[in-house]
């Protein structure tokens, strides 16, 4: 790559849109950068199933031809973004990371692919997942494992690895993940990048291919809190073709991300997200950053939300339950692959073969406990009690936010593990979402951004921020002031540290 568009690719989403607004650098210029950035280091990370190329150096195109008539451009016109392969994408492929979806077209746009399309956001391709957005390492692909650019040996996180490792490689500023149980922060976390879960129904999930209906949470992932802002603004807001979307505007979060300030804010500390299991590395950092929070003028309180600790349970039963139902449809009769249909079998065969050829392990796994969970003299003694739960869980978050107004964790318990340490443990694989968890459950808000570097690996580690609902703005007030402190105590973006590819 050349000395300029290496200089291009390390520059913000804000930074990018200013200065092809004011025609400094053209949506060309900048995209051809980016795609040049992905073919040479894509082959060893593996963020993306599809680079759509010509559509993007299109879609950049017709941005530089508005503003060269004089339009008025969006706050992100001409800026690259990862979509993850799981937002349907009118004709380019759409996989969803499994093979039961191979090459199947989308004959519409969804919601979020729409609003990005409409704010002149440029789409690179779409990026790599856990099949069905089931996993926390991106091992579960039918396409292979992604690479988590700090160590290609090591997972990039899950279900999103492919859209954070996009942005942790400098392929794209931006990207776009989904939140079942942790899939946008995780990946955050052990990239070193920013990751949001906004309020359940902040963002519509209209053409994302639905894992757990009542969990699923589309949101903005980027390498700043004011990106992640920004594109958050962009695909936020109420959608009629949502039946979950909330019919409220989006809060101001780009004010909320300009304006970081702590002073006075009552801070959280959850008692039950320590202990055994985390990594001590994580935990000074974690530490450090809750007395960088007082430092800065919060008041820092011990809160303790005992329901938190069930919260895994529950999920792993709530979310198979669903995925249980969700997946029906893909009988082999309706769109994708379609295995056995020679005139020997059944439909009921058919159906049976093809889901034996197009699901992964994972996917089977869960599918066959949540239909478990699901029959009858079943249904009360674990989908029931698993709701319960969760209604527990969102009580003790109704409860902590009396006392203060964001909580803090770590975001995960461990830095990246190796890519294959945990494959065989379906169990300590779960384990990487125990801190993401309870927010999917109650449906609130919450944030990863980076908070140092583990001093035993020297891999990233994320801080939590947790808000009540809707008030998704107090996560970028947060994490603006957090993100300002780090980079004047240490002088530089985390990034600039992860190994060059």
């Amino acid at each position: 790559m050349t000395t300029m568009a290496t200089d291009i690719i390390k520059l913000t989403a804000a930074e990018l849109a200013g200065k092809i607004a004011s025609g400094e650098l053209s949506a060309v210029e900048v995209t051809e950068a980016h795609l040049a950035r992905i073919e040479a280091v894509d082959e060893k990370v593996h963020a993306f199933l599809h680079v759509d190329r010509e559509g993007a150096l299109e879609k950049a195109r017709e941005v530089d031809a508005k503003r060269e008539r004089g339009e008025k451009l969006g706050p992100l016109a001409g800026v690259p973004l990862a979509l993850k392969d799981i937002f349907t994408t009118q004709g380019i492929p759409t996989t969803v990371g499994s093979k039961i979806l191979e090459g199947w077209i989308p004959p519409y746009d969804a919601t979020v692919t729409r609003r990005l399309r409409e704010a002149d956001v440029v789409i690179l391709g779409k990026t790599n997942m856990d099949e069905f957005a089931m996993g926390s390492s991106t091992e579960n692909s039918a396409y292979g494992p992604t690479g988590n650019p700090w160590d290609l040996t090591r997972i990039p996180g899950g279900s999103g690895g492919g859209s954070s490792a996009s942005l942790a490689a400098y392929e794209a500023p931006l990207a776009i993940g989904t939140d079942t149980g942790g899939s946008i922060r995780q990946p955050a976390a052990v990239t070193g990048t920013v990751g949001v879960k906004p309020t359940y129904g902040g963002v519509s999930r209209y053409g994302m291919v639905a894992f757990s209906s009542s969990l699923d949470q589309g949101g903005p992932c980027a390498r700043t809190v004011l990106d992640a802002a920004l594109l958050h603004s962009v695909i936020g807001g109420h959608d009629e073709l949502d039946s979950t979307s909330i019919d409220q505007p989006v809060p101001d979060v780009v004010t909320a991300a300009r304006n970081g300030d702590v002073k006075g804010l009552r801070v959280g500390v959850v008692k039950e997200f320590r202990g055994e299991g985390y990594q001590a590395g994580v935990m000074q950092r974690f530490d450090e950053s809750v007395e960088l929070l007082r430092e800065l003028g919060a008041e820092v309180v011990e809160i303790s939300c005992p329901s938190f600790t069930k919260a895994l349970a529950a999920y792993y039963l709530i979310a198979p339950s669903e995925c249980s139902s969700n997946l029906a449809r893909f009988d082999a009769m309706r769109y994708g692959l379609r295995v056995g249909d020679d005139g020997s079998h059944s439909a009921e065969e058919v159906t049976a073969l093809t889901r034996e050829a197009g699901f992964g392990d994972e996917v089977k796994r869960r599918v066959m406990l949540g239909t478990y969970a699901l029959s009858s003299g079943y249904y009360d003694a674990y989908y029931g009690s698993a709701q319960k739960v969760r209604t527990l869980i969102t009580r003790d978050f109704e409860k902590a936010f009396e006392q203060v107004d964001v909580m803090v964790s770590p975001t995960t318990p461990t830095t990246a593990f190796p890519i294959g340490e945990r494959a065989d443990d379906p169990m300590a694989m779960y384990l990487a979402d125990l801190c993401t968890i309870p927010s999917n459950l109650a449906g609130n808000a919450a944030m990863s951004l980076p908070c140092g570097l583990a001093p035993e690996d020297g891999l990233p580690v994320g801080l939590q921020i947790i808000a009540p609902a809707l008030a998704d703005d107090r996560l970028y007030r947060v994490g603006a002031a957090v993100e300002a402190a780090y980079q004047a105590r240490w002088g530089h973006p985390l990034l600039e540290e992860a190994p060059s590819l």
